[in-house]
């Protein structure tokens, strides 16, 4: 009889996933999401609109008391999607120097995943799968692939 195959042992867990069906998680987080969304899109030269479409078309009031009062609870898409926004974030510092990360978004790109456009406008076409594509994209150069 076969032994069943099994993971090799390892010291290292799996980060658990957050819950973002959880209303409690999705307040502790989005105070701190909202802050850094906006630090970023300064960082970067966000125009305002753009900023909004990133957030998955969120209206101007929505946006502008957002940026007013940042003590709110999102729902779990913007929440995600300002998370891939710092993922990236973080990734760019990480590879570039702190000049060349902030305009890189801003910047034509002539990797084959952007076909010549600037990643913020393949992020604003593209939506939530855009973002995990640049997200994996840059961590993969991080690890130098």
């Amino acid at each position: 009889m076969a032994l069943a195959p099994h993971y090799p042992a390892t010291r290292y867990e799996p980060s658990p996933l957050v819950d973002l069906s959880s209303k409690a998680e999705r307040e502790r987080l989005s105070a701190s999401a909202i802050k850094a969304f906006f630090n970023i899109m300064q960082k970067w030269g966000v125009r305002d609109e753009d900023a909004r479409a990133l957030l998955g078309g969120v209206s101007n009031g929505q946006f502008y008391e957002m940026k007013k009062q940042p003590q709110r609870t999102l729902d779990a898409d913007t929440l995600t999607r300002a998370s891939y926004l710092v993922g990236i974030f973080k990734a760019l510092n990480i590879l570039y120097s702190e000049k060349l990360a902030d305009a890189w978004m801003q910047r034509s790109n002539t990797n084959r995943v952007f076909g010549g456009q600037a990643p913020l406008a393949y992020l604003i076409k593209g939506g939530l799968p855009a973002m995990d594509i640049v997200r994996r994209l840059l961590d993969a150069r991080r690890g130098g692939v």
